[in-house]
């Protein structure tokens, strides 16, 4: 028998900025809140929702429909009732874009853009980052990273920092030319310095400090433009969230040994997330963290193996199959860690 891991997590992403957040969405939320974490085991939920909270501080940067504040702590309340630590998400850096919808930010603050010549369309690229450099960027990202904890009470905050492929742009007035390990380093750094001000723990992704070309991990899963000398210099306390979703790469150990906190993070194949919980144990990891990437009403409804009842929310085939693989996945993987203790 071992010891449980620390932080058994799941992450929702409330942001599908396609679809409108309804009070439906709240509710079932709530309900795969008190009604399974607590049965699978789970202690930890990342939330992810960029422009999908209704900021008061900056309230031009939340999407139409929005989730407000009192959902929010409705939702808050159901995790402290449940055992469970909520930690609000908040892509920092990249996507700042998804598909031809440029979000919030720099649809309202086009002056904080890397790419400003890019087509509207966001045509040739996969998503939008912000210039790190930007005068005035970081007095209104620190306000949305504030008040995203604070509503959720949350001593945490995942920053992203994923899948970064605008950076050090040649036709940034201020990047250009720029190391990108440098530039990378620096926002971490300083996401990271103004947390901690706050008495809060900064979680990211951990793709970027991986080096996608030496691994042949490839450039979505781990960074072939340069970011990831990046690691050396990042603060050991920041929580990184290792994920990779086709294979389990040995990168817990990486980490583990650079002497970071590291979760693992599983998506739709459960072999890989088994494998990945069985690196994990050996790196003396911190915990796993299973990720969804669907619209988190089709993986509830998967989870609970009902029909997607959501009229505003059509469920095509692809959609659903995936949000069953992952509600799958996602049992497979509690299953594990619930053996791991059992005597």
């Amino acid at each position: 028998m071992m010891q449980p891991l620390p932080v058994r997590g799941l992450h929702l992403a409330a942001s599908d900025h396609s679809v409108e957040m309804t009070a439906r969405d709240a509710a079932a939320c709530e309900r795969l809140i008190r009604e399974a974490l607590p049965k699978e085991g789970i202690n930890t939920l990342v939330l992810e929702l960029d422009y999908t909270f209704r900021f008061r501080s900056h309230p031009e940067l939340a999407d139409e429909a929005a989730m407000d504040r009192a959902a929010t702590r409705r939702i808050a309340k159901a995790c402290r009732s449940a055992g469970v630590k909520l930690i609000p998400g908040f892509n920092c850096y990249g996507h700042q874009s998804w598909g031809k919808t440029t979000l919030a930010l720099l649809r309202k603050h086009p002056q904080f853009d890397e790419t400003p010549k890019l087509p509207a369309d966001n045509a040739g690229i996969y998503c939008r980052s912000w210039c790190p450099l930007a005068p005035g960027l970081h007095e209104i990202v620190f306000d949305l990273l504030d008040e995203l904890a604070d509503a959720c009470e949350s001593d945490a905050v995942h920053c992203g920092m994923d899948e970064i492929f605008l950076i050090a742009d040649p036709d940034c007035p201020r990047c250009h030319g720029k190391d990108p390990a440098d530039l990378f380093a620096a926002e971490v750094a300083l996401l990271h310095d103004h947390l901690k001000a706050q008495g809060r723990t900064m979680w990211m992704w951990g793709d970027r400090f991986l080096d996608g070309k030496t691994t042949g991990m490839g450039k979505w899963a781990a960074s072939e433009n340069g970011t990831h000398p990046a690691v050396d210099r990042a603060p050991k306390d920041i929580v990184i969230c290792d994920w990779h979703y086709e294979k389990a790469w040995p990168t817990p150990d990486f980490f583990a040994k650079k002497g970071f906190r590291v979760i693992a993070c599983p998506s739709v194949k459960s072999d890989v997330a088994l494998a990945q919980l069985k690196l994990i144990r050996e790196a003396r990891g911190f915990g796993m963290l299973q990720t969804t990437w669907v619209d988190y009403p089709h993986f509830i409804t998967a989870y609970f193996g009902e029909a997607p009842t959501r009229p505003s929310l059509p469920a095509p085939e692809p959609m659903t199959d995936a949000a069953a693989k992952v509600a799958c996945s996602f049992r497979a993987l509690c299953a594990a860690m619930r053996a791991e203790i059992t005597p």
